[in-house]
């Protein structure tokens, strides 16, 4: 389980790291023109604290998976951290229309894809929190 978590580590921080492409991707910039200041400012930091938040997970699970599997708080934390990847699993499909992937392959892969790996970091921290162990 150890090595697991430290794979989910560097993932995770890819991830986190890989949000800084997003706005050239998404044209976030001209498309963000169009709201008012507030909305676009609390869009960015809200994108920024979400980058973070996820390369912190990824940083914690490289550099402590002992203590995350065997501590108390370790436990609680992995289980705090399935229920967000839950939550961002039902976003994924009940937050989002599909409208946005139906009919378009290339986005219809990465739908399932993102599904699949979120699906994932639920069961593993879900069993690490348990102490689950394989």
């Amino acid at each position: 389980m150890t090595l697991l978590l430290q794979i989910t580590g560097v993932l995770l921080i890819f991830l986190g790291l890989a949000h800084s492409l997003f706005n050239r991707h998404f044209n976030w910039i001209a498309e963000l023109k169009k709201v008012n200041l507030i909305t676009r400012q609390v869009f960015h930091v809200h994108h920024f604290f979400v980058a973070l938040t996820v390369t912190l997970m990824g940083i914690l699970c490289l550099i402590y998976p002992e203590d995350l599997q065997t501590t108390p708080l370790g436990r609680a934390i992995c289980l705090g951290l399935g229920f967000f990847w839950l939550c961002r699993l039902f976003i994924q499909f009940f937050g989002y229309s599909s409208e946005l992937w139906k009919g378009r392959t290339f986005e219809t892969v990465v739908h399932c894809l993102f599904g699949l790996l979120w699906l994932s970091l639920t069961v593993l921290f879900t069993m690490v929190g348990l102490g689950v162990t394989f």
